[in-house]
């Protein structure tokens, strides 16, 4: 249910925006990124290399925040039994929405006014302020600056949605999905 809430809330802002500004005929789920992956091998590639390229600094960002509570806190300890919440969730509780938002609104709009270069380093700026920003009281400012950094290479995500899938949210999707996943069976299994 907070699944669907969360895809409600971060969906309604393209939404809205959609019908007050609906200048061109286009789907909505295709004006979002919501549309089949292009690209072929390089996407897959891309998609690939990103989620593992990340798996190191997300182990590290753990280790630093380890003390803290997260939006993967709930599963810890819980080992297998945890797998299909952990799944449903970073799919859809998180991941998901924040790519509708991030890379399927911001950097898509933003992209029209400004161009893409600026438009994906603003998104994943934007997406990378809103990780540490939330943390910022708790763990002071290396560790803020840490999650921000890890969570501003948001910006790989944008390119390879716009420059080798033709927009789609998809590629970024999955990359989100294997980030969160990766923080939630660690704790789980209170790796870190």
């Amino acid at each position: 249910m907070s699944s669907i809430l969360q895809i409600i809330l971060f969906g309604i802002i393209p939404f809205v925006w959609r019908l007050v500004t609906a200048r061109k005929h286009q789907k909505f789920t295709e004006r979002i990124g919501l549309k089949k992956i292009e690209g072929g091998k390089k996407t897959l590639l891309s998609i690939i290399m990103v989620s593992i390229a990340f798996l190191f600094p997300g182990a590290l960002t753990l280790y630093a925040i380890r003390d803290i509570e997260t939006a993967a806190s709930d599963f810890t300890g819980l080992g297998v039994a945890a797998i299909p919440a952990i799944v449903i969730y970073v799919t859809f509780n998180t991941a998901f929405p924040e790519e509708l938002l991030f890379r399927g609104f911001i950097l898509k709009r933003l992209t029209n006014k400004f161009g893409f270069n600026i438009a994906n380093f603003t998104q994943a700026l934007l997406f990378g302020l809103l990780h540490g920003l939330m943390f910022y009281a708790l763990v002071g400012v290396v560790k803020t600056i840490l999650i921000i950094t890890l969570t501003g290479a948001a910006w790989l995500m944008g390119c390879i949605n716009e420059k080798n899938s033709n927009g789609s949210i998809i590629p970024s999707w999955i990359i989100h999905t294997v980030s969160n996943l990766f923080s939630g069976i660690c704790a789980a299994f209170s790796i870190i």
